[in-house]
C-alpha cells in the first residue's frame, strides 16, 4: 500500500492489519474500507493473471483482519 516515507519507515515489517490497528491506537485515521477494496482488487488481478500462489492466502487473511 502506498504511504508516506515516515509511515512506511515506522510500519517496518508489520502486516497491513497490524499497522492499521497501530495507526488507530495512535489516533490516526484509517480508511479500512479502502484498504479492503484495494486488497480485493489485487486478489482479482492475481486470479485473472495467475501466479502469486503464496500471496493469495496472505491477502485473504489481511482482508479478513481489516474487515473486522
Amino acid at each position: 500500500m502506498a504511504a508516506c516515507r515516515r509511515c512506511n519507515g515506522q510500519r517496518g515489517h508489520a502486516s497491513l492489519g497490524d499497522w492499521a490497528d497501530e495507526c488507530e491506537r495512535r489516533g490516526w485515521p484509517v480508511d479500512r474500507a479502502r484498504l479492503v477494496r484495494t486488497l480485493e482488487e489485487l486478489t482479482a488481478a492475481i486470479a485473472r493473471r495467475g501466479g502469486q500462489r503464496r500471496a493469495r492466502p496472505w491477502l485473504a487473511a489481511q482482508v479478513r483482519r481489516l474487515g473486522r
